[in-house]
């Protein structure tokens, strides 16, 4: 309960942070840790606790932001109900991958890049296809109104990503406190041997892509719905599945804080840089492969790994003196 309590007081503060950073600067740079801390917990849910390294988690979030846009633009759908649309077809999307690869029996590398594959295609798909408005990509009308979710300051924005990434953390806690959990970790350790104590792998892991396919495909709602536009290389493009990756690798995969410790030590670095050095093209990914080489050299349990083992060693030095 431990856990519980503090994940609580977390969120409680950062539900008010609209009203006490008056900048929107500062708002927006908040917002956007939340959003990928986000994106990290939902990786978190199939590929920390899972054990199923996804490659192509922008087949899931891009799903779920062509989905508000186009029921949207074409169709003339109220996008509070292509947020639920958006993951719905998100979990649809993952339901079919997780069938034809964990079906197959497909893990490890063999899984990453299947994954990998089927991001690539819809890619392409939503590349050629006119109602996604193809190469052009397509652009939301800006209809300020809460109502059509569109919100005239920051705050909505922050507090809808706030609500979706909160729902994330809150399932993640459950998944390490539930029966679900302990046979969805219990096949990341040794899936043969879960198999063997009578837990159905297939089973697990299609729960869980599902579940990790449902926040994605919110966040990439989200996303639709702050920016207004979408194209192709930004909905299923590898930028998103590489975020999504390596927020809960610096944080701590497995861990209920790790994608927000990771979200927050990127994006604080990217700040820093951008404060530092500039708008200098590609300078994030150099810096974000540099802690990544860094973590996995030093700190291969990321942040929350380390955390806990200074902690244990405080705690140990504070035994010896005694």
């Amino acid at each position: 309960m431990r856990q519980l309590a503090l994940l609580g007081l977390v969120f409680a503060a950062l539900f008010f942070v609209p009203f006490v950073v008056p900048s929107e600067a500062w708002q927006n740079t908040i917002l956007m840790t939340l959003y990928a801390a986000l994106l990290g917990q939902a990786w978190n849910i199939l590929g920390g606790y899972g054990g199923q390294f996804s490659f192509g988690h922008a087949a899931f979030f891009g799903t779920g932001a062509y989905t508000v846009a186009v029921l949207q633009v074409q169709l003339g759908v109220n996008p509070w109900i292509g947020l639920l649309a958006g993951g719905a077809m998100a979990v649809a999307v993952a339901a079919f991958i997780g069938f034809t690869t964990f079906r197959y029996g497909l893990r490890g590398s063999y899984f990453a890049l299947v994954t990998l594959a089927f991001a690539e295609v819809l890619r392409i798909l939503a590349n050629t296809v006119p109602f996604t408005g193809a190469g052009v990509g397509i652009l939301i009308p800006l209809e300020q109104s809460a109502a059509n979710l569109q919100f005239a300051s920051k705050a909505g924005y922050y507090w809808l990503v706030w609500a979706i990434a909160l729902a994330a953390f809150l399932t993640v806690w459950w998944i390490g406190h539930s029966r679900f959990g302990a046979r969805l970790m219990a096949v990341r350790d040794n899936e043969d041997a879960a198999r063997a104590l009578g837990v159905d792998p297939f089973a697990v892991k299609m729960r869980a892509i599902m579940l990790s396919g449902l926040f994605s495909g919110l966040a990439g709602v989200f996303y639709a719905q702050y920016f207004l536009y979408l194209d192709p290389a930004i909905a299923y493009g590898p930028a998103i599945s590489v975020e999504s990756l390596l927020v809960p690798i610096v944080g701590g995969m497995g861990t209920l804080f790790g994608p927000l410790l990771g979200a927050v030590a990127l994006h604080g670095v990217s700040e820093a840089s951008r404060a530092l050095i500039g708008d200098l093209p590609g300078i994030s990914l150099v810096l974000y492969g540099t802690i990544l080489i860094l973590m996995v050299l030093f700190a291969p349990r990321g942040l929350a790994g380390l955390v806990r083992r200074l902690s244990a060693r405080r705690s140990s030095r504070e035994t010896t003196n005694v």
